[in-house]
């Protein structure tokens, strides 16, 4: 492969894009360089796809070429075939939630993750979406419920398990203001949930990218989308001021 150019602000141009590339990429927010090489040639392609654009792997070429600076014409045989076995290899990709409609459930998720902070839990909430309404609340309490399963997520999807009368919840999202971790991702997976949406990165037990990837193992039967980093912030935010409280309790 050839080296891939250092990121700049630069505007992604035509060329090496098509003008219509050019502008489907505005429309998912991505106009620089360095975002498109922070989202990856590959995933954007799956993402153009699934948005229901007209895509064939000439594009995949552009935009990798529009990635690393350089006209299309100079990817190698080699390039493009890693490209190909790439994408061959990743999970399939849906598209995020609305803006408007991630920040709302998002502030559901901060809102339950705030109960468990009032109750001495590590402030983890999350809430199960179906079509436009939550059918499913959960906040962090292996604590208070001696139960080392009680995350947040795992909760959320017992309520919605027992809203819908069925542990599959197919056609459902997930919000939770954490990366989750190993068995909450096995749950998610299990219960076919469609997409998750997640605030703080986890880096010592993340198990949506930061730690390990179980979204991403191509082999399981079934996929969920993810999406990390919403409101990430404000839920970071929420996390650090509860330790910090939690180390003045015990220096008092």
């Amino acid at each position: 492969m050839n080296q891939i150019l250092s990121p700049t602000t630069s505007l992604l141009t035509t060329p090496p894009l098509p003008p219509a590339a050019v502008q489907w990429l505005q429309q998912m927010g991505i106009a620089h360089r360095e975002q498109l090489l922070q989202q990856g040639s590959v995933t954007t392609f799956l993402r153009l796809k699934a948005a229901g654009h007209s895509v064939t792997t000439r594009l995949l070429y552009a935009l990798e070429a529009a990635a690393r600076g350089v006209h299309w014409s100079q990817l190698t045989e080699a390039d493009r075939q890693y490209l190909r076995q790439q994408l061959a290899a990743h999970p399939p990709v849906a598209l995020p939630p609305a803006a408007a409609e991630s920040h709302l459930f998002m502030q559901e998720a901060i809102q339950q993750a705030a109960l468990a902070a009032q109750q001495g839990e590590v402030p983890v909430g999350a809430v199960v979406v179906k079509a436009g309404k939550i059918i499913g609340r959960g906040f962090n309490q292996p604590i208070g419920s001696k139960d080392p399963s009680a995350h947040a997520e795992i909760q959320a999807l017992r309520a919605a398990a027992l809203h819908e009368g069925n542990y599959r919840l197919d056609g459902c999202d997930l919000y939770v203001t954490l990366e989750p971790c190993v068995m909450c991702s096995g749950a998610i997976l299990h219960a076919r949930v469609a997409r998750v949406m997640y605030g703080a990165v986890e880096p010592k037990t993340g198990a949506a990218g930061s730690v390990l990837d179980l979204f991403a193992l191509r082999h399981l039967n079934h996929h969920t989308a993810v999406f990390g980093g919403m409101m990430a912030e404000e839920c970071a935010g929420q996390m650090a001021a509860f330790f910090q409280q939690r180390r003045h309790q015990a220096e008092a």
